[in-house]
């Protein structure tokens, strides 16, 4: 019961950073990369916020990739995605999976202003 009071603090919390950060004129762009890169399993991403469209490298599978050597064969398919809004985009990234909640609170430790400890368990 505790654990999903703390799941449910952290994805309102991370909700509220997204809303801020779509909201002020100078976007968090790495923020916004972050979450999409962990939803979409992707490799590489560009965002145009003029255009409303990312584009992204989605890798095919994660047998492939090794974080101990430097990987310069991945099997990854383009993709070209359109948005109406990044806001309803990222919110409509969030997982509520134990895994993601650890990587939002995370997040929040380095984008949010406030020092806030998060134990996603």
């Amino acid at each position: 019961m505790e654990n999903s009071r703390l799941g449910t603090k952290i994805l309102i919390e991370i909700e509220r950073l997204i809303l801020n950060s779509c909201s002020t004129k100078n976007k968090s762009r790495e923020l916004h990369k972050a979450i999409l890169k962990k939803y979409y399993n992707a490799a590489d991403i560009t965002i145009d916020y003029k255009r409303n469209r990312v584009t992204m490298d989605i890798v095919i599978d994660d047998q492939d990739y090794s974080h101990s050597k430097v990987n310069t064969v991945i099997a990854t398919v383009p993709m070209n995605l359109s948005f109406k809004s990044i806001c309803n985009l990222l919110r409509s990234c969030l997982e509520q999976d134990v895994k993601s909640l650890a990587f939002y609170a995370r997040l929040l430790r380095d984008y949010a202003n406030k020092d806030v400890t998060y134990m996603a368990i």
